[in-house]
């Protein structure tokens, strides 16, 4: 610094958080007064704000429709303030508000009534970055994210938005964090002016795509730069399932959501043509094709850095496009991109009528297909010629359906009840619309699995609509399918759904989801490098999916069941990384330090950490609580834990449990032999009525045969054990057929018949499945057992090497 600046101009990093109320000015007086007074009392109660100004390391400043503050201990403060903020605002629509975070020099001034004011280049670029936004924005410099960015927990909320020319010709780039619902997806208006595709109004005036002479040496410079990070490292993503050592076949492809240029912005056409092209590519064996969910992340990034989202979903080429309609003609413009070089492979523009638009998606795809030289059956080049629907209607109800099938994978599930409807709308437009009948089955039998409609109508419902889905294309790999998905899930026959499964697999051979049910049923007949093998595939195909931390639960169950659970514990951390606030992944996780290790603590870190009253949240919450509370010896936090508890609290697997069994066990807890019978009666009635009504449901058996022998009916209780245990084998299902054995296991040793309890638990210890050393340790329902040596033994066998 010059010798001649002042000695008292103190320079500080501060890390800025700006805020102010969109559209204030517009406001009435009293609006104004009474939203900045609600915004200030949300700011001052976030921890974040709190802790920093109790140990004085806050500055809060007034901007007029807004406030500024500057935290001075870590980069995360403003960023966890802003989502604190945000995340209080929801309660409050009519206070719409935007949010910029920087971090730079600052330092204090005093203003004209000697408080204290600030200055400096770190707030001044705050002020820019904020400026950028729209309303619920949470804008970041790249300063900023590029220091988050290294933090697993923050990398999938970070979204690169490129540069934007602000005051003064400065170009700053942000970044927009969304995180949880949290934030503003949209970019901002101001990105807008930068998008990669030259707009026009009319269709006959748009000319041919032409690349500006500065790509070429951008290309030129890229070029340059490849060659030279080639014999780098780079550091592997998270979420990426590529790496630098991975070798990316050629004749891979994702087809990225195509841009809407039509004044229409709610028009469905552009993502109709994308996932026709995608779906059409899709069948050609000789092709990977990545799934549609993954590439539809990539729908609101108008700069898209196409290296980075290559390697990302582990191809070599991408497709990009627009669409651009105005009265009855459309213009659809493709361009193949090779990612690996940046070089555009090929580029074409079809000018259509409106009716007609769907004649492109074939052409584009045998043009792609000859363009990656890859292999085309007569099969396939036929399946790509058909075509779906010629409604357009029809088309645009039958998307509308299916994305609200695919929001109820992370709602509540009524999103499946209207998507039925749409879909209902669309058939009557057009009842040969086979692919709108493969989506109907597909939500009635989703309603089924997941009890929210658990009814023999249901099911005729999705057989309904999977007949006539077989009607209008019998040979078609959505046809088998739907009919798979319909076995397993509605009748669990595993046999008859595998079978269907490879059949669809012939004409869907990148269909992520029949590797995903392969995996699903190979687990359940014992396959287990085969079950993990598919889960993996699915994994490959659909790499950036939403549902992918869903498949990496599934792939760390089957490791749970094998009794890896390093391999499990690895797996669930790579699911955190991408949903780090996901309740069921950390209770999962938690859960599993006390089946592999014994040890309580993560469990009941976990539980005090989390709050219930989020639906499927509060029954995991609760089953897991009074776990805990039974395996720590805590009558007080098992009964707390009973209050909470649904009605129809979970079970293990397919096992009927009722809250009469919970209170039993809270009760024999505490001691209470005479609340436990009276509450083991009230559960019999409940297993015994299942049975009757299902004479062959081996696990309302297996439960009876429980509860029978906690009521020292023994003879009937080991009857029911053994019976149960006959019905459902390990050989027809590994997992409940292991529950099986453990659970007849339980009721010899509840009947006082030890040594044949130690017997079938010796047995059960030798096969895959839930049977784990934490269980056995501290779970109260083992004590008959205890001080066996022949107990202590096999205890011993499941202890952590």
């Amino acid at each position: 610094m010059s010798a001649e600046l002042p000695s008292d101009l103190q320079l500080q990093i501060a890390h800025l958080l700006l805020l102010d109320v969109v559209g204030y000015s517009k406001l009435l007086v009293n609006d104004q007064i009474e939203s900045l007074q609600e915004l200030n009392r949300i700011v001052r109660g976030t921890d974040c704000f709190r802790a920093a100004e109790a140990k004085d390391k806050l500055i809060r400043l007034p901007t007029g429709d807004g406030m500024a503050l500057l935290f001075f201990e870590n980069l995360e403060q403003p960023v966890r303030c802003a989502l604190e903020i945000a995340e209080a605002l929801r309660s409050h629509p009519e206070i719409q508000v935007r949010m910029g975070i920087h971090s730079g020099p600052v330092n204090q001034i005093p203003d004209v009534n000697d408080r204290v004011n600030i200055a400096g280049a770190g707030i001044n670029v705050a002020q820019r970055v904020l400026d950028c936004g729209d309303a619920g924005h949470i804008l970041l410099s790249k300063h900023v994210a590029d220091d988050l960015v290294q933090y697993r927990h923050w990398q999938p909320y970070l979204h690169d938005l490129g540069e934007c020319e602000v005051k003064h010709g400065l170009r700053l780039h942000l970044f927009n964090l969304c995180k949880d619902g949290i934030g503003n997806l949209t970019p901002p208006e101001k990105f807008k002016r930068g998008k990669r595709w030259k707009e026009e109004v009319l269709i006959h005036s748009v000319a041919a795509p032409r690349w500006p002479k500065w790509t070429l040496l951008a290309a030129l410079v890229l070029a340059a730069t490849a060659l030279f990070l080639s014999v780098a490292k780079f550091p592997r993503s998270s979420n990426s399932i590529a790496t630098p050592d991975v070798v990316i076949s050629a004749k891979s492809i994702a087809v990225l959501p195509f841009e809407n240029l039509s004044e229409n912005q709610n028009f469905h056409l552009p993502e109709g043509v994308q996932d026709e092209i995608l779906t059409d590519l899709a069948k050609v064996a000789d092709l990977k094709v990545i799934s549609r969910t993954s590439v539809n992340q990539y729908k609101t990034a108008l700069q898209r850095n196409i290296r980075e989202i290559a390697k990302q979903l582990g191809v070599a080429h991408i497709l990009e496009g627009t669409v651009q309609a105005a009265a009855n003609r459309v213009r659809v413009t493709v361009q193949l991109i090779d990612a690996r070089t940046d070089n555009h492979v090929w580029a074409e523009h079809y000018d259509r009528d409106l009716a007609d638009v769907f004649a492109v998606e074939s052409e584009v795809a045998e043009k792609i297909v000859a363009q990656l030289k890859s292999k085309l059956s007569h099969q396939e080049k036929a399946a790509i010629e058909q075509r779906h629907t010629a409604d357009l209607a029809a088309y645009d109800l039958y998307l509308r359906g299916r994305d609200l099938i695919d929001r109820a994978v992370f709602g509540s599930g009524t999103e499946l009840s209207e998507a039925i409807q749409i879909l209902d709308q669309a058939l009557k437009r057009d009842p040969s619309f086979a692919l709108a009948y493969y989506q109907l089955a597909h939500a009635h039998d989703q309603l089924y699995v997941r009890a929210l409609d658990h009814t023999a109508d249901r099911l005729n419902l999705a057989n309904g609509a999977i007949q006539s889905l077989r009607r209008l294309r019998p040979d078609s790999g959505e046809a088998h399918l739907a009919l798979a998905k319909h076995l397993y899930w509605g009748y669990l026959e595993y046999d008859r759904a595998r079978q269907e499964l490879t059949i669809a697999s012939h004409s869907l051979p990148n269909e992520p989801l029949i590797f995903l049910l392969a995996g699903y049923i190979d687990r359940r007949q014992g396959r287990w490098d085969d079950s993990l093998k598919n889960m993996q595939r699915a994994l490959e195909l659909d790499p950036q999916s939403p549902q992918k931390p869903f498949a990496l639960q599934q792939i760390a169950k089957t490791y749970e069941l094998l009794r890896r659970y390093d391999d499990s514990a690895t797996t669930l951390d790579r699911a955190l990384a991408i949903s780090p606030d996901n309740a069921t992944l950390r209770l999962n996780r938690a859960l599993l330090e006390l089946e592999w290790r014994g040890n309580t603590k993560p469990l009941g870190a976990v539980l005090q950490a989390m709050k219930p009253g989020r639906g499927q949240e509060d029954q995991d919450y609760a089953t897991a609580w009074l776990y805990l509370a039974r395996c720590e010896r805590n009558a007080d936090e098992a009964a707390n834990a009973l209050k909470i508890m649904p009605p129809d609290d979970c079970h293990e697997e397919a096992f009927p449990s009722t809250h009469g069994w919970s209170e039993a066990l809270v009760a024999q807890l505490r001691g209470d032999a005479a609340a436990a019978r009276a509450a083991f009666v009230r559960a019999r009635a409940e297993a015994e009525q299942i049975v009757r009504q299902q004479p062959n449901n081996a696990p309302a058996i297996c439960v009876l045969g429980l509860i029978d022998a906690a009521l020292g009916s023994k003879r009937d209780a080991i009857r029911e054990g053994k019976r149960a245990a006959e019905l459902l084998p390990v050989a027809k299902d590994s997992i409940n057929g292991a529950a099986m054995t453990k659970h007849l296991a339980l009721i010899f040793a509840w009947t006082g018949k030890k040594d044949n309890a130690l017997a079938q638990l010796n047995d059960a210890v030798k096969i895959p499945g839930y049977l784990s050393y934490g269980e056995l340790r501290l779970d109260p329902v083992w004590d008959p057992l205890r001080g066996d040596p022949r107990f202590q033994k096999i205890v011993a066998s499941l202890a952590p090497k």
